[in-house]
């Protein structure tokens, strides 16, 4: 008999050493979202302290699918992926990018949106006349040809001042590609970096291109314009995504199975249009 429950205990230990981390979870009933609540029109806090924007709607329309009770929360840029690691909630939507320093710590979904950035300046600057304007950069190209497309962008802006988020790939491009020619200016939100660009503190900023795209349709705005080319490739990753714990391999089965079934129906296409103003569908 002790030898029959023997043999029993190690093919239980034998079953369970096979199973993988998302046949041993769970499925969750609810979870937590956070999202920065300050990068208009991703995700933004209304004057009522609501949390609007195109993330936020995704996200509900993303739990519904998934039948699950979401909560989204506000919590700041630079503290997004700590509180993550932390367990303070379970997913990040904040119109994070996929990288791979950002892989190193943390997993991600299906991507849900491509990436592009793009420089803004005043309309009435030399700058406004930044060479490449209208074309895209690939900056995971060809070494040369990326070189060549930079070398007459950097000799305009040479001396001048360019804001970012900090602790973004806008960043990250700024500092690998224009750090010998510009003096970068890093704040902790983008709203804090436009206005000093409307303030004239600051010679342009660089963000992402739907995001400003979209703010060049205020009122506020009117003076500005984009100028240069796109910016795709190498520093600004593979999209998009919901950020997730490394071992939460259920709830990122879900999330993907969500985002594509979004993709397909037009969901994520209609979101864009109302937000964005353009189309989101890679």
């Amino acid at each position: 008999m002790k030898t029959l429950i023997l043999a029993s205990t190690l093919l239980l230990a034998a079953v369970s050493a096979t199973l993988t981390p998302a046949a041993a979870q769970s499925k969750p009933t609810a979870i937590t979202i956070a999202t920065e609540g300050a990068y208009e029109p991703w995700n933004f806090t209304t004057a009522g302290g609501k949390l609007d924007g195109l993330e936020i709607d995704l996200a509900n329309d993303l739990c519904a699918r998934m039948a699950v009770r979401c909560t989204i929360v506000a919590q700041d840029w630079d503290g997004l992926i700590p509180a993550l690691n932390a367990r303070k909630f379970d997913a990040i939507m904040a119109s994070m990018i996929v990288t791979e320093k950002r892989l190193a710590v943390i997993g991600f979904s299906e991507p849900y949106a491509p990436t592009a950035a793009a420089i803004m300046v005043e309309k009435a600057s030399p700058l406004a006349k930044l060479p490449g304007t209208g074309t895209t950069v690939d900056l995971g190209g060809d070494p040369a040809k990326v070189n060549a497309a930079l070398a007459p962008i950097a000799a305009q802006l040479k001396g001048k001042s360019i804001g970012t988020q900090t602790a973004t790939s806008n960043t990250a491009f700024l500092e690998k590609y224009l750090k010998d020619s510009v003096t970068v200016r890093e704040y902790k939100t983008t709203e804090q970096h436009d206005l000093d660009c409307r303030a004239g503190r600051i010679d342009g900023v660089v963000a992402q291109k739907s995001s400003l795209t979209a703010f060049l349709s205020k009122p506020d705005y009117q003076a500005f314009t984009l100028a240069g080319p796109t910016f795709v490739g190498d520093v600004f990753g593979k999209g998009i995504a919901v950020g997730l714990r490394k071992d939460d391999t259920v709830l990122k089965e879900m999330f993907d199975k969500a985002i594509l079934a979004a993709k397909a129906d037009g969901t994520i296409d209609r979101l864009a249009q109302k937000w964005l103003k353009t189309s989101l569908t890679n």
